[in-house]
């Protein structure tokens, strides 16, 4: 293997067009790339005592990947064979933030992000989801974004924060809730 071909500050994008590594499609497929990185954090601490959210961390991550492939790719064509994140990806993070939200109690205000290491962890997970997704809606207003990438990363932060919530409600660590306005 040959190393330092971006050592110019340029790469080379799925389909062969090289492009500065400042690009924002390449922020953005690295954004979701440090998403992905963190949520293999989030898994090694979640592993052991958590495997049900191990086990739909592993689903993210796939889908992340799948993402960040489309992300790197300008042509679509050059994707043929891929399964693209869809409608059903969504869904299933619907349905994992609806399944995780039943057990805890309403949410009537806002919480500090904390709690346990994992429930930390997911906290961080969560603002990076966020983070890339900005990212993201940037690229859309001048390249084309297919809106289901836009709507999983939209879910995600719901999900990670879900996600956070559950594991330190399991772990018993205590929301501590930010008393906004006073008066």
């Amino acid at each position: 293997m040959r190393y330092g071909k971006g050592d110019s500050g340029e790469t080379n994008l799925i389909g062969g067009s090289k492009v500065l590594k400042c690009d924002l499609r390449v922020e953005c497929y690295g954004e979701v790339d440090e998403l992905s990185s963190l949520i293999g954090f989030c898994r090694s601490i979640l592993s052991a005592r958590h495997a049900d959210l191990d086990a739909a961390l592993r689903e993210v991550q796939e889908a992340l990947f799948r993402i960040a492939a489309e992300l790197a790719a300008p042509d679509p064509s050059s994707l043929a064979g891929m399964r693209l994140v869809g409608e059903e990806d969504v869904a299933r993070l619907d349905a994992l933030v609806e399944e995780y939200e039943s057990s805890l109690p309403p949410l009537r205000h806002f919480i500090y992000p904390g709690g346990a290491a994992a429930g930390s962890a997911l906290h961080v997970a969560r603002a990076v989801a966020r983070r890339a997704e900005r990212r993201v809606v940037a690229l859309s207003r001048s390249e084309s974004v297919r809106p289901e990438i836009l709507r999983y990363l939209n879910r995600l932060s719901t999900l990670l924060f879900a996600m956070a919530r559950l594991v330190n409600a399991r772990e018993g660590s205590v929301e501590e809730v930010w008393p906004g306005r006073k008066g």
